[in-house]
């Protein structure tokens, strides 16, 4: 599991790193990054990687808690590394968005129910499907 979730850090921390690259590149490609700021963008890998790398494959795949937490978590979660992400990119888009913190986080618990309960259709028919594969 360690190793597992150790590869999957680092998987999310390259992606996110790469696509924040990108996306720098393509919007504020005439301004000049200071040192500084590569350090704020290594932060918001970190934050998507142990955010998306690390807590929701334990939380959705080894941890066994009742649906109502792992989607109260990991709304929070979602909602508190985004945040926390925002901050580092702009502490002037932290200031706008703050305010919309409470319907953010309504937003958030909204989307984790449909995607939870998608999902937990989605794999039992391919359990199913598993099981008749093997029944003959």
């Amino acid at each position: 599991m360690a190793n597992q979730l150790k590869q999957s850090f680092f998987q999310v921390f390259t992606l996110t790193s790469l696509w924040v690259t990108l996306l720098l590149t393509v919007f504020f490609r005439e301004q000049s990054v200071d040192m500084l700021y590569l350090w704020r963008l290594a932060g918001i890998a970190v934050i998507a990687a142990g955010m998306f790398g690390v807590m929701y494959n334990a939380l959705w795949n080894h941890f066994t808690l009742r649906p109502l937490w792992n989607i109260l978590i990991s709304s929070i979660l979602s909602l508190s590394g985004g945040m926390g992400m925002v901050w580092l990119f702009s502490v002037e888009m932290f200031d706008q968005i703050k305010s919309w913190l409470p319907g953010m986080l309504l937003l958030s618990v909204v989307l984790h129910t449909i995607a939870f309960y998608f999902y937990a259709r989605v794999n039992s028919r391919r359990q199913a499907e598993e099981l008749n594969k093997i029944l003959k």
